[in-house]
């Protein structure tokens, strides 16, 4: 079977932010595997994007990040049908009530937290690589977020060192990530696999119980952009909907 269209993956499509991507990249012409930990809520999201104008071509796949199972069988089943993977959005994660401030965060919760988050991503990443080698281009897109950046937490004049909370696991986890990011990104220096990281910005979502300033289309401008990167776009950074974003 010959497979002209990108083949991409978003995990935790299914709403908020992964769900805007997946609306993005099947409007850009790919064939979008929308990652969800539940079968029935990733077909009720194909639904939903039908109801508002056409899904393109979406389809759902159960992978749930935390599961190395449901990972390898995700693995499996992009192979047997496209036989390459050409993106991939590692946008699955969470924010659990419990974190916080280092001397009162839960342990319990920061570990769940970094188990989605980061080794989640992680373990996605290493998993879907040998596919991602096989494409002519591939995309390596994790979601990651201003909270996660050393240099806005340590700059007083930042809005997220003067935020009214601090959530140890969250931050923590985002920033593993983008070293996850450079990582990748150093390692496939000789290949034409790009590895970047996307700061959404603070979006209404699930995540924070829809306190976010923007909507989900704004959110999902960055990963939907390096997901889309030509041949002479950068690797191994960190952007926002506004350009280059600081580690």
């Amino acid at each position: 079977m010959t497979i002209t269209s990108k083949i991409a993956l978003v995990t935790g499509g299914n709403k908020g932010i992964g769900f805007e991507i997946c609306r993005n990249l099947a409007g850009a012409g790919c064939a979008v595997l929308l990652g969800a930990r539940s079968v029935e809520r990733g077909r009720q999201a194909i639904r939903q994007l039908e109801q508002q104008g056409g899904s393109g071509d979406v389809h759902c796949i159960e992978i749930d990040v935390t599961r190395p199972e449901t990972v390898n069988a995700a693995a499996r089943q992009i192979e047997s049908r496209y036989g390459r993977l050409d993106i991939l959005v590692n946008n699955a994660g969470v924010n659990l009530r419990g974190d916080g401030l280092p001397g009162a965060a839960d342990p319990g919760v920061v570990q769940r937290i970094f188990d989605s988050n980061f080794f989640g991503a992680f373990r996605v990443a290493q998993t879907m690589l040998p596919l991602l080698r096989k494409s002519a281009a591939g995309r390596i897109v994790n979601v990651s977020s201003g909270l996660g950046s050393l240099t806005l937490n340590s700059d007083p004049s930042s809005p997220v060192y003067n935020a009214s909370f601090r959530l140890i696991g969250y931050s923590a986890s985002k920033a593993a990530l983008n070293m996850l990011t450079l990582h990748l990104a150093y390692e496939l220096r000789d290949t034409k696999i790009k590895v970047n990281s996307a700061n959404p910005g603070f979006t209404r979502t699930d995540l924070n119980d829809n306190t976010g300033t923007q909507p989900v289309e704004v959110g999902a401008i960055a990963a939907t952009r390096l997901a889309l990167l030509d041949d002479d776009g950068p690797t191994g950074q960190s952007f926002s909907k506004d350009g280059p974003a600081p580690w």
